[in-house]
């Protein structure tokens, strides 16, 4: 379970230390650093696989990734804290990259550097227990983005139900095979999931998923008004990303964190209504929601501590987390959304 992360010297986040509630919601204009935050954990992802210097090479260079460039900042440090556990580590650019001065795996007072000084990280294959732990959560971290619904859309992709089964990819390509195999096994989840689609997307009456020879499969579907079975391309492009939200937020067996950017966008007024209660739903499970958002219709749903304020100050992002004793007295009055329109919550402003 994530509990805290600290991060110093990321992108645009000069120094961030923030613990991690049920719910988290950030919100802000353009470019104020809520994508940056989120995409610490493909960062720290990376660090895990042991892909860092090709991923940081691939995007830009060791200058993309530290704040306001090498001639103001020269390491990247970062502390993630999972429970009684935590992975630590300290990123120094080199000549040829980010070279590990310092990574920590602890429990609760203790710590231990595994460092060897070199470009990748040794948590994947240390051998010591406590490590064992820390992998588990950071071999799960998965960023979902699913903003893609064009005909070439990875939503279309055909998946094989005996090896895409497992856990549902980030841009939801395996949607297909993820839901058969929740069918055969959990048949009560699938009906559930079926029926919360159905109440956005009235007219849509059951997924048909047949695979082929070779076990794999298509997204088709079909609707209460016609025989005919139905391409994942003849969905919306709001309804096929409320059917992946639904599944990631209602699968039977839910991560410890899920993270996701934007998953508002191209939805109806009443799907976000039905996300925002899946999403309490969740945290309610011991799943932790990250998540970043420009929608007020979106927070509505919230409380004030649910919600991260995020601003960028002269090129420093600015974190703050809501509170409602400070917003008590109009809370009494308006909504949360209501204060952002009318700017007596002044920081985060998605239009500023």
């Amino acid at each position: 379970m994530l509990d805290k992360v600290e991060i110093k010297g990321y992108k645009s986040i000069k120094e961030l230390s923030m613990e991690i509630a049920p719910i988290n919601i950030l919100i802000g204009a353009n470019g104020s650093g809520k994508s940056n935050f989120l995409s610490f954990f493909n960062f720290l992802k990376e660090i895990y696989k042991q892909n860092l210097q090709q991923y940081v090479a691939l995007n830009g260079g060791t200058e993309r990734f530290l704040h306001k460039g090498n001639k103001v900042t020269t390491d990247i440090v970062a502390d993630v804290q999972l429970k009684a556990n935590t992975y630590s580590f300290l990123l120094k650019e080199g000549e040829s990259g980010f070279v590990f001065l310092e990574e920590g795996i602890g429990y609760k007072m203790s710590k231990f550097n595994i460092a060897s000084y070199g470009y990748e990280a040794r948590i994947k294959n240390d051998t010591t227990i406590r490590s064992t732990f820390i992998r588990d959560y950071l071999d799960s971290i998965i960023k979902y983005h699913f903003h893609d619904t064009g005909k070439q859309s990875p939503f279309h992709l055909d998946s094989n139900i005996n090896s895409d089964h497992f856990l549902l990819y980030e841009d939801g390509r395996n949607l297909a095979a993820f839901l058969y195999g929740i069918k055969k096994e959990y048949p009560k989840q699938y009906n559930l999931i079926v029926r919360t689609i159905q109440s956005v997307a009235p007219y849509f009456s059951d997924f048909y998923l047949q695979p082929n020879e070779n076990g794999n499969v298509q997204l088709f579907w079909t609707s209460k008004y016609s025989s005919t079975i139905y391409s994942s391309r003849d969905l919306s492009d709001g309804t096929i990303r409320f059917i992946a939200l639904t599944l990631l937020f209602m699968q039977p067996k839910l991560p410890s964190t899920i993270i996701i950017d934007e998953p508002e966008l191209g939805l109806h007024p009443f799907a976000i209504n039905k996300l925002s209660g899946m999403i309490k739903s969740v945290s309610k499970k011991g799943t932790k929601v990250i998540l970043a958002t420009q929608s007020t219709d979106l927070i509505s749903y919230f409380e004030p501590e649910d919600i991260i304020t995020v601003d960028q100050i002269e090129g420093e992002s600015v974190f703050k987390r809501l509170d409602s004793e400070n917003l008590k007295e109009w809370l009494d009055t308006y909504t949360i959304d209501d204060l952002w329109k009318r700017n007596i919550i002044n920081s985060g402003q998605p239009n500023s």
